[in-house]
């Protein structure tokens, strides 16, 4: 029996291809250097600004020393458009997340988040109309520990109080997550219903056939 549906963040609730986007290829545009190079030293980072060794100004502030482009106007500029990307993202939060988890409330089942994220990422969750309905909200830039790492669910399934058999994770199927969440006892299914939106490269997964697929929100509620 499902007493507890855990949620990956973007690409699950909430897509940041859902309008304006600013990915590495627009960072390396702002600070006038290859994109190839930015990218190279921006995912040498990415354990640290996922897992809370470094806030997104520091590794904005690495990435531009390593590439001879360092200024505090440049930090500046990049985490200031990283905030404002945001902030579109979560206030374009489709209507059906919000009803999702309100259907689910009136449930009485749980709540979970285990996302992925950097400090940026981490406030702007916070600050989102979606976060008052996790029981269990797990950032990883606050939990020093990042998906797929088995920690991670199994500090949601302690936070939520429940068995991780009596757990439902729905998630896109970036970082291996879905993997993840079924080799630590729990149902998952593969979120498609923002998949028409996303580009290369930047596309965090694609049709894992081992996963139902659930093409709606309120798709979800199928699997309880």
């Amino acid at each position: 029996m499902i007493k507890a549906v855990i949620f990956d963040m973007f690409e699950t609730l909430v897509s940041i291809f859902s309008g304006d986007t600013y990915f590495s290829e627009h960072i390396a545009s702002d600070l006038n250097v290859p994109v190839d190079e930015f990218r190279s030293v921006w995912r040498d980072t990415n354990f640290a600004r996922s897992s809370g060794q470094m806030t997104i100004p520091e590794v904005i502030k690495a990435c531009t020393e390593k590439l001879g482009c360092y200024s505090e106007e440049a930090v500046q500029l990049i985490a200031k458009n990283r905030r404002e990307n945001l902030e579109g993202v979560f206030a374009r939060t489709p209507a059906e997340s919000v009803e999702l988890l309100q259907a689910l409330k009136a449930r009485n089942l749980k709540i979970g988040l285990i996302s992925n994220c950097y400090s940026d990422e981490a406030r702007a969750i916070r600050e989102s109309v979606l976060y008052p309905f996790f029981d269990a909200p797990v950032l990883s830039y606050e939990q020093g520990v990042i998906k797929p790492d088995p920690e991670i669910f199994r500090r949601a399934v302690e936070m939520l109080k429940v068995r991780a058999d009596e757990c439902l994770y729905v998630g896109d199927g970036g970082s291996k997550e879905l993997f993840a969440a079924r080799d630590a006892g729990m149902k998952a299914v593969q979120a498609l219903y923002f998949a028409h939106l996303a580009y290369e490269p930047h596309i965090p997964c694609g049709r894992l056939e081992e996963f139902e697929p659930v093409y709606t929100q309120m798709d979800v509620l199928k699997y309880l």
